[in-house]
């Protein structure tokens, strides 16, 4: 069996997102959905998984909301399921940016086409940032894209200010994962007063879908928040993995250093642990390994009577 992974976000009011909450909820439930939803006053933000025909008739379900008429969606395939549980809440942001007065849906930057992204990203006066966690950033950019360092996005604000000047920097262009995070960090810099601020429409998933390798300016990888753990051109699954110890994304290339341990650490995590810590890492994988193979023998059992 093969899963579509759905990704979507649009800003506009739901005052009654408590009420779609539950209808929402219940809609999943009855399509077999997997995956995380999240509902504010300012929109919805989610990514889920599904059969094909399962995830069409949700997402028509959703779509049958006139404010959501135009919902659009990133779409890939997955030979396992991404999400093994399922989540729909309601937050006070869609996209924590701390700034609830910030609306999009009123004023956000100029959307940029994945097809016309390297243009613009290659005009020596375009400032090119990436919004997201250095985390996030370390498995792959846009070549000459700035890292604000940042490890959450409501840390974006006191980065702009303390970095940039609307008089000095006129052009600016950022990008981000699935674009509901360059979409809301754009209004907030128009907030500021920069004037030409353009973000990927889309985000890394939609270039990656859209551009040829041949024609791409990406570098690496993009983190994804499920358990494909990262994609590549074409959206397809990458080669990182998850540290289970710290929860970052470990490269093919770190998975052969000496400070990588399997369950236990990672380059990014083996100095911050302790001896203590590092034990109960080993246990908790021992006993995961433990359940799993106690579940393949019930598996077999159950195929054998």
């Amino acid at each position: 069996m093969s899963y579509v992974v759905a990704t979507f976000y649009k800003f506009v009011s739901l005052p009654d997102c408590e009420t779609l909450q539950r209808e929402i909820l219940a809609a999943c439930q009855q399509h077999q959905i997997h995956g995380s939803i999240l509902l504010a006053q300012e929109g919805i933000n989610g990514t889920v998984c599904g059969d094909r025909l399962r995830l069409d008739s949700f997402l028509a379900y959703l779509r049958s909301d006139s404010r959501l008429a135009d919902l659009t969606t990133k779409e890939s395939v997955s030979d396992r399921a991404p999400f093994d549980r399922l989540k729909v809440k309601v937050k006070p942001e869609i996209v924590t940016l701390g700034r609830p007065d910030i609306n999009p849906s009123e004023r956000a930057g100029t959307y940029v086409k994945p097809q016309d992204w390297n243009a613009l990203i290659q005009d020596p006066e375009v400032l090119v940032i990436d919004t997201r966690k250095s985390f996030e950033v370390s498995t792959g950019s846009f070549a000459g894209a700035i890292d604000p360092q940042i490890e959450y996005f409501r840390d974006f604000p006191s980065y702009v200010d303390r970095n940039l000047d609307p008089k000095q920097h006129t052009k600016v262009a950022m990008f981000c994962t699935g674009g509901i995070r360059c979409e809301k960090a754009s209004a907030y810099m128009l907030e500021a007063g920069f004037e030409n601020v353009y973000h990927l429409e889309g985000g890394i998933l939609k270039y990656l879908e859209e551009v040829p390798p041949e024609d791409s300016l990406w570098e690496g990888e993009c983190f994804v928040f499920d358990q494909r753990v990262s994609v590549t051109h074409g959206v397809h699954p990458g080669n990182h993995v998850i540290c289970v110890a710290c929860g970052f994304p470990v490269s093919p290339e770190d998975t052969h250093s000496p400070l990588y341990e399997p369950g236990i650490s990672c380059p990014t995590c083996h100095d911050r642990q302790t001896d203590a810590q590092k034990r109960r890492n080993l246990e908790r994988t021992r006993q995961r390994l433990q359940a799993r193979t106690q579940a393949k023998k019930i598996q077999k059992n159950d195929l054998d009577t």
